[in-house]
């Protein structure tokens, strides 16, 4: 299915690169290569930047970190290649690191480059020409949930990354600095935020497992083979990736993962197919991981209502740098709809305790 690898498109206005200062960077460490420098953009992002770099014969990938943002927790780029660095050896999807600059005069942020890794990645609809039987959308369900439980079962100690976090009191650590970065980039009143924020600190549940967790797990983050469209072949994103709490890697997967029985506004807004005939239901997801984890995940609602808030705190912060007039990416005008959607989701999770 070559026609449907994902494809990289013009940069978009406000994100463009100093090419003359990237190219001198670039033929330090790749000398042998003739041509000019081509610099093309992925377009599905919303948080750190993704090109589509050519030298000469040499493909390239590089990531940076949105222009104008104030989050520097977020888009730490010498951590992400710390990660990635030493994961690559261990875990094959992880992408293969060949540079890093944090000299801020190249490109005005630190930057990494990386090897491509050529695949489908599925986002909000497939892709024109793109049909999946039941039984295919399901075995690609169970792939997914079978390279997370890969992930978690990753020995972070000997892959050198026992340093990465610290798993005691990570899942308290986690829904303070949340609430924190709400009000950081608050922009809307929301009703729901201070109800969320008393439940989800007056219900915390122990922590059961600590394992290597990616921390934004979902189909638009993963790349798949072409040719079997079910085999996972590269894992994208890994700038939130720590030592934590494996149930709420868990239910971040399961905030991306819309139900097709879901409320219309939870549907308009969908981070792969996880609602065309054959796929998993949330928990039918629940269900696969604990076969393959042998977890226990009886409070994985709670995993859920936590992982709905943040996910609604990472798109308000989104929002945040459109509505200040950082960024002017017409995507995120409707955003705060998404975030609404989301706290509501969150608050009738808490309350019913329903996946």
């Amino acid at each position: 299915m070559p026609q449907l690898l994902d494809q990289p498109t013009t940069v978009r206005p406000g994100e463009e690169l100093d090419t003359a200062r990237l190219e001198a960077f670039l033929r330090r460490h790749f000398a042998g290569q003739s041509g000019t420098l081509e610099v093309r953009q992925y377009p599905s992002g919303h948080s750190n930047l993704t090109y589509a770099l050519r030298l000469g014969g040499r493909e390239l990938v590089l990531r940076r970190p949105p222009f104008g943002s104030t989050v520097k927790s977020a888009h730490d780029m010498g951590r992400e290649v710390r990660v990635l660095s030493k994961l690559h050896a261990v875990y094959s999807p992880a992408p293969e690191v060949l540079l890093y600059c944090d000299d801020n005069s190249v490109l005005g942020a630190p930057f990494y480059v990386m090897e491509p890794i050529h695949g489908i990645i599925l986002r909000s609809h497939l892709p024109a020409g793109l049909e999946l039987s039941r039984e295919t959308a399901r075995q690609l369900s169970e792939s997914l949930i079978d390279n997370l439980a890969t992930l978690h079962h990753v020995d972070y100690t000997t892959a050198g990354l026992a340093d990465l976090g610290k798993p005691q009191g990570y899942l308290e650590r986690q829904v303070r600095g949340w609430i924190e970065r709400y009000y950081g980039s608050k922009t809307h009143d929301y009703a729901e935020v201070e109800k969320l924020s008393a439940w989800m600190q007056q219900h915390l549940p122990s922590t059961s497992a600590v394992s290597l967790i990616h921390n934004d797990y979902k189909y638009d983050n993963v790349i798949l083979d072409a040719d079997q469209i079910t085999r996972i072949i590269g894992v994208l994103d890994w700038e939130m990736c720590t030592i934590g709490d494996s149930l709420a890697d868990l239910g971040t997967t399961l905030a991306y993962w819309v139900d097709a029985t879901d409320p219309e506004e939870l549907q308009q807004k969908t981070w792969g197919p996880t609602a065309i005939p054959g796929s998993f239901r949330r928990a039918e997801v629940v269900d696969c991981y604990a076969r393959k984890t042998g977890s226990d995940v009886s409070q994985i609602s709670y995993y859920l209502t936590f992982a709905r808030f943040k996910l609604a705190v990472i798109v308000q912060q989104i929002y945040f740098r459109y509505h200040q007039g950082i960024t002017k990416d017409e995507r995120f005008a409707a955003m705060p709809g998404t975030v609404h959607a989301l706290l509501k989701s969150a608050w009738d999770c808490a309350q019913t305790g329903r996946l």
